[in-house]
């Protein structure tokens, strides 16, 4: 099915998987799921990879580069390489799927797509589901960071009051206005546009058409000439917004994966307490 999206070729649609795995096309799938998931049924040849918590709060130069060297570590681990296309799937087209597409970014890997509607559409379509785990190989891969990619506390001060950056706060709206506190403080980074992660797929757990997801981003401000920084708790929602916006073929997108656990806790750095439309003045 064609979104209209300006990227299409950073999905993948789950009979294109089917069709590539019985052609024997040479690919890595990364299976982001839970182990007990995984181990329940995956995708024919997937590998398990799961980053799920392994989180970075100090953007800090050194802590920042100590995490991503780890983060590389895994990936080369799972077989990762320059000339291996990577599928990264998880139960819908959801974060942890996005995460590792955005960290495989980062590493400047050159053809990495995500599997639109995940695990649970192979499913829906009567694929095949394999019980017999793969041994991962490993690579020697050395990813070449983009650091146009990535946005650290410091990238985000800069662009507080900017007229050509955005602030996408991807978290709920209890997050966001401060009812729900996860970090030393709650609340927003001053200036923030919100648009909760959920808000991108359909019921089934799919991307939404590029025309609901452009209309729906444009509304909030959040516009193709800006550069757009996205955050949530720890950089996981914030990789879904950061996916969305390359759907749409937005030129200058960033994950701030400190995000909140970081701003929020660090009382040097300014927050804000949105109010919501419907409030009492």
């Amino acid at each position: 099915m064609d979104k209209g999206f300006a990227n299409p070729q950073l999905l993948m649609a789950p009979q294109e998987l089917a069709d590539a795995i019985d052609a024997r096309v040479k690919q890595l799938v990364l299976d982001l799921r839970p182990a007990e998931d995984f181990a329940a049924g995956q995708i024919p040849g997937a590998v398990h990879v799961d980053l799920w918590g392994v989180s970075l709060i100090d953007t800090d130069p050194a802590p920042l580069k100590a995490f991503m060297w780890m983060i590389e570590h895994v990936l080369v681990l799972r077989g990762v390489d320059k000339d291996t296309p990577v599928i990264v799937y998880d139960e819908q087209s959801g974060v942890r799927a996005a995460r590792a597409f955005w960290f495989l970014e980062y590493f400047g890997h050159p053809r990495v797509q995500v599997l639109d509607g995940g695990f649970n559409a192979w499913v829906r379509a009567r694929l095949r589901v394999a019980r017999d785990a793969q041994v991962p190989t490993a690579s020697t891969w050395s990813g070449t960071p983009q650091p146009s990619r990535i946005a650290s506390w410091r990238d985000v001060k800069e662009r507080l009051n900017s007229h050509d950056a955005v602030i996408l706060d991807t978290r709920s709206d209890e997050e966001h206005y401060g009812t729900l506190v996860r970090a030393k403080r709650g609340g927003a980074i001053p200036g923030a546009v919100h648009v909760e992660w959920t808000r991108n797929l359909t019921t089934q757990g799919d991307f939404k058409p590029a025309s609901e997801l452009r209309a729906m981003y444009e509304r909030a401000g959040v516009t193709p000439d800006k550069e757009i920084v996205t955050y949530c708790q720890g950089g996981y929602r914030a990789a879904h917004g950061y996916l969305a916006l390359r759907l749409l073929g937005y030129p200058r997108v960033r994950n701030y994966t400190g995000s909140w656990k970081e701003w929020g806790d660090r009382e040097d750095l300014p927050i804000e307490v949105p109010r919501r439309s419907d409030e009492k003045q």
